[in-house]
């Protein structure tokens, strides 16, 4: 077993989660409506807008974990890339927002171009960071602290990025948003750069052979194939209800300030359960708490459809079981993750815990970006009229499918997910 971890290593490697969660969730959350009811988009192309950035980051973060696998850096292997490409995600997200609006063709493009710049850079910046964890530390309970500390900041970053961003919308447009979140990604990248300054690391030997290689050894997993695949999919159920959140706030509830509400209640208990979560897993059992978890997710989900025509305040209660799971269902796959790339290294002998989230990360961010490009191709069945004002009435099948597309449907993949996750069985001594 290894040392403790200093709690300015703990506190220090959370705070990148400042700018992991503002980056993955304010899109997730305001790119669509600001395509569809700012820019005039229609749903379908701007789903697609969303997406293909994301899309490209399948392809680059696999490759970002080779070549942070194989630095070599005196200040450490994986944080330089914390500030460089941290510092650029910054500037490049406000610049996304800070285009011209018209005419759409040249509006649309500006933001497809500089989404595109800020994935790219975020690539650089998630994967070194995700894959620090396994260096850090050896002890399968203290990787479970550490990712305490980095999901219940996440939390709280999620919370404040995406709580407080719609009210920026309506108070100072989508250029304050752009501002307000650039500020935050810096933020989190200077405190990760800082405080992990000095941290002890696992000197693991760098992996031998070709990236289609290491892909092909990293893929021979069964415990990785089972989790990732657990972890995409609700990756999307999870994309999919961000991507509503906004749409349901204005067209079902028939109040806009209910969109910051609603996302309170999705990730705002995260900061009260988050340390339960970990209680639980280091008395029990990391897949057992996350099964758990998934079950709160998926079934929070289903009460939402039901709250929906109950009032707002049943739909914001049943939104918060839906927050309950989600944040188990962040942290148990993030502390789990490690376990496997240390399971890996201790087998193999090499160090290929950057392929292993280089992986992980592109298959999160698939999810993700699957999930409003998803919601926008419910909407485009439903029938949904796209606006510069975001005035558009909009037809009872338009209504009925942004409901469905932010209950129903989320529900229904974690329910799939589910079949994977049954079939996890690393634990604590268990080989990869």
């Amino acid at each position: 077993m290894t040392e403790v971890l200093p709690r300015r290593v703990r506190v220090g490697y959370g705070l990148g989660s400042v700018a992991t969660g503002s980056f993955g969730t304010v899109p997730g959350l305001l790119l669509l409506p600001y395509l569809t009811d700012r820019l005039g988009i229609t749903a379908a192309v701007a789903g697609l807008m969303v997406f293909l950035p994301k899309a490209w980051d399948v392809v680059l973060n696999p490759i970002a974990g080779r070549i942070s696998d194989r630095s070599t850096s005196p200040a450490g292997r994986r944080r330089p890339f914390l500030v460089r490409a941290g510092l650029a995600l910054a500037v490049l997200f406000a610049i996304m927002f800070a285009g011209p609006t018209s005419p759409t063709v040249i509006a649309g493009g500006w933001v497809l171009l500089f989404f595109l710049a800020c994935a790219s850079a975020y690539a650089f910046f998630q994967v070194p960071y995700v894959a620090m964890p396994a260096e850090l530390t050896d002890d399968y309970d203290e990787r479970t602290r550490l990712m305490t500390w980095r999901v219940a900041i996440l939390a709280l970053a999620i919370l404040i990025s995406g709580g407080l961003s719609p009210v920026i919308r309506d108070w100072a447009g989508y250029r304050g948003v752009g501002i307000f979140v650039g500020l935050l990604i810096a933020v989190g990248a200077l405190a990760a750069w800082r405080g992990t300054d000095g941290a002890p690391t696992r000197d693991v030997v760098g992996a031998g052979g070709s990236l289609r290689d290491q892909l092909r050894v990293v893929w021979a997993s069964r415990p990785f194939r089972h989790l990732i695949t657990t972890f995409v999919l609700q990756a999307l159920a999870t994309g999919v209800m961000l991507a509503g959140v906004d749409y349901v706030a204005r067209s079902v509830l028939r109040d806009k300030g209910m969109s910051s509400v609603l996302f309170v209640c999705f990730v705002g208990p995260a900061l009260l359960v988050t340390p339960l979560w970990q209680r639980y897993a280091e008395r029990r059992d990391k897949r057992r708490g996350y099964l758990i978890s998934s079950v709160l997710l998926g079934g929070g989900a289903v009460l939402a459809f039901a709250g929906m025509h109950l009032g707002a305040v049943v739909a914001a209660l049943a939104v918060a079981v839906v927050g309950v799971g989600y944040a188990g269902a962040q942290m148990f796959p993030m502390a789990m993750l490690p376990d496997v790339a240390a399971a890996d290294a201790r087998t193999s002998g090499e160090n290929r815990i950057g392929v292993f989230t280089g992986v992980w990360t592109a298959g999160e961010t698939l999810g993700l970006a699957l999930g409003p490009f998803v919601y926008a191709a419910v909407l485009a069945l439903g029938g949904y009229v796209s606006s510069t004002d975001g005035l558009a009435a909009q037809s009872d099948s338009a209504v009925t499918a942004i409901g469905l597309g932010f209950t129903v449907l989320p529900a229904v993949i974690v329910a799939c997910s589910l079949f994977f996750l049954t079939r996890y069985r690393l634990g604590r001594q268990e080989p990869a």
